[in-house]
């Protein structure tokens, strides 16, 4: 399994970036997909999850009502779309990937390289 980000980038505060995840997985359906992010000198942190069945999807609170995360199965693709961005949302953001998982903040055992976003104020 491989899962490759892109999208990243430099903004300033208040602008919106569209982070994509490839995932090179035959069954991609039946994974369960999220995102996390690690600033400089802090642990890693779940951003947002999406199930693989049923739609559900959890969010860290503060990224709630400015972050979506969807997904396009055809397209064996994960994004974030990142609104109103913040200083504070400044990290490398990986994509990662579990069977049948059901878009919590654990037990995941596939990652990605990761993204940069810097947000400036």
């Amino acid at each position: 399994v491989q899962l490759v980000e892109s999208g990243g980038g430099s903004v300033q505060a208040g602008g919106s970036l569209r982070l994509s995840c490839i995932a090179s997985i035959r069954t991609f359906s039946d994974y369960g997909m999220a995102w996390f992010r690690q600033a400089p000198g802090k642990e890693r942190e779940f951003v947002a999850g999406i199930s693989w069945i049923g739609g559900r999807r959890s969010y860290v609170d503060s990224v709630k009502g400015r972050f979506t995360i969807s997904r396009d199965n055809a397209k064996n693709t994960v994004y974030l779309q990142m609104n109103s961005l913040k200083p504070e949302d400044t990290a490398v953001y990986c994509c990662a990937a579990a069977l049948r998982a059901r878009g919590g903040s654990a037990g995941y055992n596939y990652w990605g390289q990761g993204t940069q976003v810097t947000v400036s104020s």
